[in-house]
């Protein structure tokens, strides 16, 4: 069994902040330093010694660079509301932030582009990632499902058309393990790996994170079918200096032709009017 690695939403004050100070590496004095607080008035606070104010914790917070959700854990548990909202893409004040998606994604034809959650499901995608993954997938590629992670691993899902799969497996669970957003591994990421855990032929050391190897910022993937194989390179980047959790949490995967024939296969397959497409999630806009 996967634990998370964040405590409790009934967990006090005090045990989140000193669990938040943990995970960046930061002593009672490094934080006060940052913080511009005195070590003795953090130590109080993190032994229930002391009851923060509203403005406390959100300094502490941002000292510690703590997700905008976890920033709203923490003024619950000192007994606040809530700071940050947390609005749905769909929603008309995001209007332009889903235009500049929209962008991203029709800059990177014809190589697939993905718009992604905090727990990996595809939100979005442009035509070519389309047309890729319903070239691989075939004619069950309507029930495959429309998450990342899960395609990766699924045997019925893009498993078998990877050519350098372990490596690649490993990569995204370690990246699970210590990225999740800002460093989290919480409850929806825990529950996402144990559901891949539990595929057929998932090696279970990757059950085990690894402190030791630092998450690469470009993953090569080779795909394979019918002859053809596509060398691609992914990025995922995410939005710069959010104030909404959504925001925050959204992820953009881009892949790039490692060599020149994967780039010849991917504008023959743009050519490819008769292409099939998948029917999920394609780009925000009509």
């Amino acid at each position: 069994m996967i634990e998370s690695d964040v405590p409790r939403r009934a967990s006090s004050v005090g045990a989140l902040l000193q669990y938040w100070r943990k995970m960046r590496n930061f002593s009672q004095l490094a934080l006060a330093n940052e913080a511009d607080v005195s070590p003795r008035h953090v130590c109080f606070l993190e032994t229930g010694r002391a009851q923060p104010s509203r403005e406390m914790v959100l300094l502490l917070a941002k000292a510690l660079d703590v997700p905008l959700r976890e920033r709203n854990a923490l003024l619950l548990a000192a007994g606040y509301a809530p700071m940050y909202k947390e609005t749905k893409l769909d929603a008309p004040e995001l209007g332009r932030v889903r235009l500049a998606l929209d962008a991203i994604l029709r800059q990177q034809e014809p190589f697939p582009a993905v718009i992604m959650n905090r727990t990996w499901d595809v939100l979005a995608t442009n035509d070519a990632a389309q047309r890729f993954f319903a070239f691989l997938l075939g004619p069950g590629a309507g029930s495959a499902p429309a998450n990342v992670i899960k395609m990766m691993f699924h045997p019925s899902g893009l498993r078998p058309y990877v050519d350098n799969w372990e490596s690649v497996a490993e990569a995204l669970v370690q990246r699970m393990h210590r990225e999740a957003v800002a460093g989290v591994r919480d409850d929806a990421t825990v529950r996402l790996l144990e559901e891949i855990f539990a595929y057929p032929d998932v090696p279970r050391r990757l059950r085990r994170p690894k402190v030791d190897i630092a998450v690469v910022p470009v993953l090569p993937v080779c795909f394979v079918k019918g002859g053809k194989k596509f060398n691609y390179f992914s990025t995922v980047t995410t939005l710069g200096t959010p104030l909404d959790v959504t925001l925050e949490e959204i992820r953009i995967e881009c892949f790039f032709p490692a060599d020149a024939n994967t780039e010849q296969l991917a504008r023959e397959l743009e050519k490819d009017t008769a292409a099939i497409t998948l029917p999920g999630p394609r780009t925000f806009g009509p």
